[in-house]
């Protein structure tokens, strides 16, 4: 493992036992199915910070473990919902209603913080050790915008009107995982099949971090991998941006290890994303925490980091 990844482990400091549930059945009237969730915590700890986690399209709760077992293992109690877009439910995009599954998306986060009584009681020895006071939301690709939702961001109309005000005031902090950019720049494939990937940045005013891979070179758009940065570019709230060199939408694996869809596997990319992202969500959940200017320092001060950090404060 690199220098750089062993000063970061020096900031987020050794993993402690998680214990992880799944899966924990959450209300959902109104809902085609039931709401599954994953929810993973420490065993140890007090007073821990939630990250609430949304699933790239056709992902699940039982994705993504390389960073939420990390997160876990690092303080914090991770909440993941299965979407209504799993493959595990045989979901398709022909289907009736699937032009409303980025809505029901933001909905389902919304259940889970509505329901923290029943996560919490999922876990053993969890109760009472929770602050509901430190909340984050974290999405990789339509995740991302799932969460960019609950940050602020809106989804324009078809006249480029901005929707329903869809943001939540428990979430005081998020990271964006190789996030999709402005709608005016879609394919006309996506144009015609997701026209709900318009969103627009201007209201999202919450504290977060954007990552992205700078070989992230989506077909869903001609404007190649700075499309995935428009949420640092055009956001008040997003004021740090994680550029990965080489990493493309997968940004090294984070989906999970040895993931067929993964075309840039690189577990030290993987790595760098698990460290930066645990000390920017110390920090922006406890502004007494330096975890996160420490690690930029670090970061910057590498000889071959693997990426850049641009910050705006």
């Amino acid at each position: 493992m690199s220098s750089i990844v062993h000063r970061l482990d020096a900031l987020t400091g050794p993993p402690i036992p998680v214990v992880s549930v799944a899966p924990v059945v959450l209300e959902a009237p109104g809902r085609s199915r039931d709401l599954h969730v994953r929810v993973s915590a420490p065993v140890t700890g007090t007073d821990l910070p939630i990250v609430l986690f949304s699933h790239g399209n056709g992902w699940s709760h039982d994705g993504y473990a390389p960073l939420t077992a990390f997160w876990a293992s690092r303080g914090f109690v991770v909440v993941q919902p299965t979407h209504l877009d799993s493959r595990r439910l045989g979901t398709r995009m022909d289907d009736p209603g699937f032009a409303d599954i980025w809505r029901t998306r933001v909905d389902d986060l919304r259940r889970v913080l509505d329901q923290l009584d029943t996560v919490e009681s999922a876990v053993p020895g969890l109760a009472r050790r929770v602050d509901r006071s430190r909340i984050a939301a974290a999405g990789h690709s339509w995740g991302a915008q799932s969460v960019g939702e609950l940050l602020g961001a809106r989804v324009l109309d078809a006249d480029g009107t901005p929707g329903d005000d869809l943001s939540d005031a428990r979430v005081t902090a998020g990271v964006l995982l190789a996030t999709a950019g402005t709608g005016d720049d879609l394919s006309p494939w996506a144009s015609t099949h997701l026209p709900f990937m318009r969103p627009s940045f201007a209201s999202l005013t919450t504290p977060t971090l954007v990552v992205a891979g700078d070989r992230d070179d989506s077909p869903l758009t001609a404007r190649g991998p700075e499309w995935m940065t428009d949420a640092y570019e055009l956001s008040p709230g997003a004021t740090d941006l994680l550029t990965l060199f080489g990493g493309e939408h997968s940004l090294g694996g984070i989906p999970g290890h040895e993931v067929a869809e993964t075309t840039d596997e690189d577990p030290e990319r993987v790595a760098v994303v698990q460290r930066l992202t645990t000390a920017y969500l110390r920090s922006a959940l406890d502004p007494s925490d330096p975890s996160w200017t420490a690690a930029r320092d670090e970061f910057d001060a590498a000889v071959e980091p693997g990426g850049r950090i641009e910050s705006r404060h």
